[in-house]
């Protein structure tokens, strides 16, 4: 297990990208990238395993950033490990440049969340000359852009183009059901922040611009106040999301193929809790990558059972498979290997893989 990374994850890949390729018609046109946190049992950071933000909640253990490239569907392109301590931002370009190095990948779009909307990043991407979407961060936005998007009065479902002096276009759409999402969410943040003001529990230290602590101000030199005028002005951005973009695409577009991030999402949450990539107990550096390369061999055997069930109108689903297949047992008997009893679902899925495989 100590050479598994070192001796196959190469070859691993190669087999995900050219796989990917023939399932998307022999073009990957467009690419999703994201990230996720792994956290250890152990509670000893080394090189590799180190505290940061977490995106598991997990902030006193150690951990590891893995890296996903996907293309559409979700279908695995490449994975990369970084150390635990890394801004997710400074991920995307080397992953791309060796992807694009190693198998000759001809400048897709990239699609990635606002995690990684940097400045260094989006130039980046323009002088490697790739095309993007991005999620955007339309409040960090300067004062000119952020009263334009302000002033929009955009109804439900309707998109607005703005585009800016870096030959960018900002896209920003509106939702009714995400502007009562924005509101809940908001007054359940102020809430809190009064059941703490009220105990006494604030200090000039939590005075931040983290969360909601925004809405917290200093009256006088000692008392700790709710600024309720700013509460009430940021409704004006319930419901509002922005998608940056170099491409020449519709606002719809931009949106169908940003929202497709889910998919990456979907991945990282198939590997958690279907193929339990975490916690990892191990210690060595060279098991840990070989931990993680084994997950994600597991995750392209799953998008490619998935694929199949699909395609052979099975009538039987990726998860109610995984049940089936968790509850087959085989036997040795002398040099015989025999495979217990199955019912239906189980016979029709081992039925199904010999007839493809």
């Amino acid at each position: 297990m100590d050479r598994l990374n070192s001796r196959y994850k190469k070859q691993v890949e190669e087999i995900s990208f050219q796989y990917t390729k023939k399932v998307l018609g022999g073009k990957i046109g467009i690419v999703f990238y994201d990230m996720t946190t792994i956290y250890f049992e152990s509670s000893q950071p080394d090189e590799l395993k180190q505290t940061g933000f977490s995106k598991d909640g997990k902030y006193q253990h150690p951990q590891i950033f893995l890296g996903l490239l996907v293309g559409k569907e979700g279908y695995p392109i490449g994975y990369d490990i970084f150390e635990g301590s890394i801004y997710e931002g400074h991920t995307l370009i080397p992953i791309l440049e060796k992807f694009e190095r190693r198998f000759s990948l001809n400048k897709p779009i990239v699609v990635a969340d606002a995690g990684l909307l940097s400045a260094k990043n989006i130039e980046s991407l323009k002088i490697n000359r790739y095309t993007f979407i991005l999620g955007a961060r339309i409040k960090n936005e300067n004062n000119i852009i952020k009263k334009q998007i302000r002033e929009l009065n955009l109804q439900d479902g309707q998109i607005a183009k703005i585009e800016k002096p870096d030959n960018t276009v900002l896209f920003i759409s509106f939702s009714d059901k995400r502007a009562k999402k924005d509101l809940s969410n908001r007054e359940r943040g102020l809430k809190r922040l009064e059941k703490s003001l009220n105990a006494g529990r604030l200090t000039k230290s939590n005075i931040n611009n983290r969360g909601y602590n925004k809405y917290l101000k200093m009256q006088g030199e000692l008392k700790i106040n709710i600024d309720y005028e700013k509460f009430r002005n940021d409704s004006t951005w319930d419901g509002l999301k922005g998608y940056l973009t170099n491409t020449k695409l519709s606002g719809k577009e931009v949106i169908e193929n940003y929202n497709n991030l889910w998919k990456i999402e979907k991945a990282f949450r198939i590997s958690k809790t279907d193929l339990k990539i975490r916690p990892i107990y191990h210690r060595l550096k060279e098991r840990i990558e070989a931990h993680i390369c084994i997950s994600f061999v597991s995750y392209l055997l799953y998008k490619e059972l998935e694929k199949t069930l699909k395609e052979n109108d099975t009538g039987i689903s990726i998860n109610k498979a995984i049940k089936a297949i968790n509850k087959m047992y085989e036997i040795q008997v002398g040099n015989k290997r025999i495979l217990l009893r199955n019912n239906e679902t189980q016979q029709n899925i081992i039925d199904l893989i010999n007839s493809k495989f």
